[in-house]
């Protein structure tokens, strides 16, 4: 292991078969009959390699597909050739000198699909999972949740009926795509055909502070367990307020970039939840960092995804393991996006099982990556 070092960083953006429409506040995540396009990361030392994945949705963040390409290839990589792949800290300083941290973190996508490739080869390395490296595996399994975005009541009661005849008992929906009115009526149309699942709602930053304080109470009144990401991310004020006077509880996902974020709005007591995000975080490095914050803060902890295929799906759930998360999480991805380049990762009845194979748990066929590859620069 020592003299295990980085010799090579590969990207492949893939075109992937998309499986069903999703749309958030900020845009579409994934259309019907399009392809979706993931960037797989291979880091080779030696002859061991792993891999990562980053999922570029501009909707969501501020990264593409040609940005999240470019940045790997002509800063990120550069900076940690010949770096000991053990060394995850040092990597992590190099990727912040590479590319400026800024107000919390710079460019995480890019950043967490090397970090993920990093932890998948170590785990080969050593022929243990993930889990099994950071000597912590609360969990054996982790309970999804089916995410509902529809446009009417009818399409969402619809929606909820997939999911429970898939297995899905839990489900997320997200709203601030139309009015408040409309809104409820989503949320109202969800409880009604699921009167007894847990559920909760996902803003994407699509409120102002008042219409969040009137939605929820009728979030509350419907039963909805959390109220994830209502305002802007940057308006610590605002989610103050919130936090104080909002029935429901507030979880941040797009707020807590770094953890050095979460540090600020403990602080500042204006969390109840935190969301763990793998991609958001910029790999699974800093995701520990932030999720043992929250726990020794006593800052409840829920799980997310970004629609990741396969190779994200389990390096989230490693992390969710790896803290016990036993509320059901928002890993979609099997949703939405058909993974045909991998295999490893069993999802039955809307529970994951957390992969037991070497690194990340999951293969991948080479083959069939080159084959859907494309060039996102053309």
């Amino acid at each position: 292991m020592r003299d295990l070092t980085i010799d090579r960083i590969e990207t492949f953006a893939v075109a992937l078969p998309t499986l069903r429409s999703f749309g958030v506040s900020g845009g579409s995540v994934a259309v019907a009959g399009s392809p979706s396009i993931r960037v797989l990361v291979k880091v080779t030392a030696g002859d061991v390699h792993g891999w990562g994945e980053a999922t570029p949705i501009p909707a969501w963040t501020y990264e593409t597909t040609e940005s999240i390409v470019t940045t790997i290839d002509r800063y990120l990589a550069p900076a940690v050739l010949g770096k000991p792949c053990w060394d995850l800290d040092g990597v992590t300083t190099a990727f912040d000198r590479a590319i400026n941290r800024g107000f919390t973190i710079g460019s995480p996508l890019a950043k967490s699909a090397v970090d993920m490739a990093l932890h998948d080869l170590l785990g080969r390395a050593l022929g243990v999972p993930v889990s099994m490296l950071w000597g912590r595996r609360r969990a054996e399994r982790i309970t999804l949740g089916w995410m509902v975005s529809g446009q009417t009541p009818s399409e969402v009661a619809d929606a909820v009926a997939e999911g429970r005849e898939l297995g899905y008992d839990a489900f997320k929906v997200k709203i601030g795509l139309h009015g408040e009115r409309e809104d409820l009526a989503v949320v109202r149309a969800v409880r009604d055909a699921a009167p007894k699942a847990p559920l909760w709602v996902d803003a994407n930053q699509g409120f102002t502070i008042d219409a969040a304080l009137r939605l929820s109470r009728e979030l509350d009144a419907l039963g909805v367990t959390a109220f994830e990401q209502p305002l802007p991310a940057n308006d610590i004020a605002g989610l103050r307020r919130l936090r104080a006077d909002s029935p429901v509880p507030v979880a941040l996902d797009e707020s807590l970039r770094h953890p050095s974020d979460l540090a600020t709005f403990v602080k500042l007591e204006a969390v109840d939840v935190a969301i763990a995000k793998v991609q958001r975080s910029g790999g699974l490095t800093l995701s520990l960092r932030l999720c043992s914050l929250a726990e020794d803060c006593g800052v409840r902890l829920m799980g997310s995804g970004l629609t990741d295929s396969d190779l994200g799906l389990a390096a989230s759930l490693h992390l969710f393991a790896a803290f016990g998360i036993d509320t059901p999480v928002d890993l979609n991805g099997r949703q939405f996006v058909d993974s045909v380049y991998a295999s490893g990762v069993e999802v039955k009845g809307g529970v994951a099982e957390v992969p037991t194979g070497p690194g990340l748990g999951v293969e991948v066929d080479e083959s069939v990556v080159r084959d859907l590859a494309v060039d996102p620069l053309s």
